[in-house]
């Protein structure tokens, strides 16, 4: 029977997958070739990214190529946590860092242990790569015939899976208040701003908050030493 974390991983690379089929039709109408989509799909493995990318090639200007870069640094910020919490060796960090992306990061940290996390890291980052090129494939040679890919409700499959490995994290009260604060900040910026930077600006304050709370913790630590050495003095 397989773990909680290789079912997630499994049931996540099937829904993120099918979201691939909407990329393969879109990048072939905005005038790659079938190959060249699936080289993208296949080396660069960003989703948003290549969404983002394929709009420059559509007349989308800098503003999609700034998307596509900044999609992209996320990926670095997974990579950091990930190798602390995995640490890969050799070759292998190589192959682990072509696999992360959103669906691989959460399902690791989703998982209790090193070990379902490590299972959950890569079913999860090779059931993504798989089924994504896979679609992409499949969204490229259907191309036109599909009309158009939203009408299929592809476009919403990978964030309802990500919001259902994210929803098991909001046990607490902090986690949920700050979760519903970079959703607001989120809506509040994307009528001014390009596509991308909403994203940031949520993980910028995500960032700002942990810091935050790390530091008024700290203060609270060192004020208890400080009451215990003071207490043990006058005893």
């Amino acid at each position: 029977m397989s773990s909680p974390a290789v079912r997630m991983g499994l049931s996540v690379s099937i829904a993120t997958g099918l979201y691939g089929i909407s990329f393969g039709a879109l990048a072939v109408a905005a005038g790659l070739n079938r190959w060249q989509t699936q080289a993208l799909s296949a080396l660069m493995f960003t989703g948003g990214s290549q969404f983002a990318f394929v709009g420059t090639l559509a007349g989308g200007g800098m503003s999609a190529l700034v998307a596509a870069s900044l999609l992209g640094i996320r990926n670095a910020v997974y990579g950091a946590q990930l190798n602390a919490t995995l640490t890969p060796r050799g070759p292998l960090r190589v192959l682990m860092a072509h696999l992360t992306i959103d669906e691989s990061f959460a399902t690791t940290m989703a998982a209790d242990g090193e070990p379902e996390r490590r299972r959950g890291f890569w079913t999860a980052g090779a059931g993504v790569w798989l089924t994504w090129n896979l679609f992409t494939f499949l969204g490229a040679w259907a191309g036109d015939s599909m009309g158009d890919p939203k009408a299929w409700g592809l476009d919403g499959a990978a964030v309802a899976a990500f919001l259902g490995l994210l929803w098991p994290r909001l046990r607490s009260k902090n986690a949920a208040g700050l979760a519903v604060l970079c959703a607001l900040v989120t809506v509040l910026v994307v009528p001014f701003t390009p596509p991308g930077i909403p994203l940031l600006v949520a993980g910028v304050i995500a960032v700002l908050m942990h810091l935050i709370s790390r530091g008024q913790s700290s203060k609270s630590t060192g004020t208890d030493h400080q009451s215990s050495a003071i207490s043990g003095s006058i005893e």
